[in-house]
């Protein structure tokens, strides 16, 4: 986490620092939850190994991935983590992880001690608004240009998440995911 935060030149090694006091590391079991939809987000995690899934329930019940977490990234369900109001979202663990928490107080605590804290929030959540824009752009295409840019930007993923998964996140089925893939190859 320390190299990725400093990666931004935004933070002093004194702000990083206090960053690390105020966390923990964390095991996190394959399958476990980092947050289930109906509970309050109150931490932030830094991935350190392992990745995660992000789904929802939609109206009919079936659940919808809509984000992977790998290493060297954050996890929070953000609207929640803001709000301090009940996740519609679920974030487990598809394989055993190690995460570096740091707990909402903690955050604010940072945010409070150094402008470049604020800095970096802003940044990140920048980079967020940029991804789920990029997904939702995505989504209007057909399903073949969505998995040829998940396998030219994303390669991880078709090598590492099951097919349910994947063909959740490309809003496809499991049947349509593997007639693609066929496709591709040949």
């Amino acid at each position: 986490m320390k190299n990725y935060l400093k990666a931004f030149n935004i933070l002093t090694d004194e702000d990083i620092e206090l960053a690390l006091q105020l966390g923990r590391t964390k095991t996190v079991r394959k399958n476990d939850f980092f947050i289930r939809e109906g509970q309050v987000c109150k931490d932030v995690a830094f991935v350190k190994s392992g990745f995660f899934r992000s789904y929802y329930h939609n109206s009919t019940g079936e659940d919808i991935t809509y984000c992977f977490s790998f290493a060297g990234t954050f996890i929070a369900a953000y609207s929640s983590f803001l709000t301090q109001q009940k996740s519609v979202e679920n974030i487990y663990a598809m394989t055993d992880a190690e995460i570096f928490v740091i707990p909402r107080e903690g955050i604010l605590q940072l945010e409070q001690t150094s402008v470049n804290w604020l800095r970096l929030s802003k940044m990140l959540a920048e980079q967020e608004f940029m991804k789920m824009e990029q997904r939702v752009f995505i989504l209007k295409e057909n399903a073949e240009i969505r998995y040829l840019d998940l396998l030219h930007n994303h390669p991880e993923y078709l090598q590492q998440i099951p097919l349910n998964h994947l063909a959740s996140f490309l809003g496809i089925t499991q049947r349509h995911l593997s007639r693609i893939r066929g496709l591709i190859r040949n």
